[in-house]
């Protein structure tokens, strides 16, 4: 799956454990924040219905990819266009312009492949699951071969060894097995969703997750926007705002979302370096029922350890720290014990 920062790729154990102790028999799971689908394709994995739901298209994407899918339905048929994306003749185009020429995200060989790649797949007029499956392969395609320290916020200097390497499509790891994959604020959906247990991973600090991963959503919606800046990033980063990304604003968005939540079971994924802190998200969660918290020790994001540079590449500040903490919070409509969950 893509570079991801907030990754709850070696977190997984964790999640995925607290999610077990609270569903010893199993039950639906709906991931309010969904990302990468990470979370809800490893929940799938281990036999639960999952719901994913996210703002974002690409976001949409991996999840109807990774949750919605059934790998049964749908294999063979992804495996043929896969197949017929591969034929097509590299073209350069808006995508070949925007981050290969006038950034330098990718190199201007492998922007052509993926313009002429999207190209095709927008007029092969493919059922959502099945356009979702392409998409998908292309992103990651493309996020193996980038020229980035994993954030579209800024490109590398000097190409990435990875940027000189052809774009290759892989099938993803699509599951046997129907989910469910929303498109949503998470605000306005909280009150709608039927689930056993609603996992929250929200956006925690300043850090917006469409500004840092703009090209893929350029990508999906391929809607060639206007862009603006040394990153190009898409005009509406500047007004398509999450109040989870606001000081001001998380506290708010947070308590509402958890006060409409009618499912019985929640864990809360967070991070010390988030707007909140433990003692707020625990007072927070205290009206649903007990709260255990699991503390565990992470090194940073490669970002954050790499330092602080100007826009000329120069070195001008230090890293204060190279580990953080991430919590998950569990509250449940019975008394867990954190030992299963670890």
């Amino acid at each position: 799956m893509i570079k991801y920062i907030g990754s709850k790729r070696a977190l997984l154990g964790q999640i995925v454990g607290a999610v077990k102790t609270a569903l010893p028999d199993g039950g639906t799971v709906c991931d309010l924040f969904s990302g990468t689908a990470r979370v809800g394709h490893a929940l799938k994995r281990e036999g639960f219905r999952v719901w994913s739901n996210d703002h974002n298209a690409y976001a949409h994407a991996l999840a109807t990819c990774y949750v919605q899918a059934d790998r049964d339905r749908w294999l063979d048929r992804a495996e043929a266009v896969l197949a017929e994306l591969r034929e097509v003749k590299p073209q350069g185009g808006w995508f070949t312009r925007t981050f290969c020429e006038d950034a330098r995200y990718f190199s201007p060989e492998n922007g052509a492949r993926i313009d002429a790649m999207r190209d095709r797949i927008a007029t092969m007029g493919l059922e959502p699951e099945l356009e979702a499956i392409a998409l998908v392969s292309l992103m990651e395609a493309a996020d193996r071969v980038d020229s980035t320290a994993g954030l579209q916020m800024a490109y590398m200097k000097q190409w990435a060894a990875r940027a000189l390497k052809p774009l290759e499509l892989r099938m993803p790891d699509v599951l046997p097995g129907a989910g469910k994959a929303t498109r949503r604020d998470a605000v306005e959906l909280a009150s709608e969703i039927e689930a056993d247990l609603v996992y929250l991973d929200p956006p925690y600090n300043q850090h917006s997750y469409l500004g840092n991963y703009h090209c893929w959503e350029s990508l999906v919606l391929w809607d060639k926007p206007e862009t603006y800046g040394i990153a190009n990033k898409r005009i509406d980063v500047r007004t398509r705002k999450s109040a989870f990304n606001s000081r001001p604003g998380i506290a708010p968005a947070l308590r509402s979302v958890i006060e409409g939540l009618k499912a019985p079971n929640l864990v809360v994924s967070f991070n010390d370096e988030g707007y909140l802190n433990r003692a707020e998200l625990v007072e927070m969660l205290s009206a649903r029922g007990e709260v255990q918290v699991i503390e565990i020790q992470h090194p940073r994001y490669v970002g954050a350890r790499i330092g602080i540079h100007n826009p000329k590449g120069e070195k001008v500040g230090s890293v204060g720290r190279l580990r953080n903490v991430e919590y998950l919070f569990v509250v449940g409509d019975r008394p867990l014990k954190l030992a299963d969950a670890a």
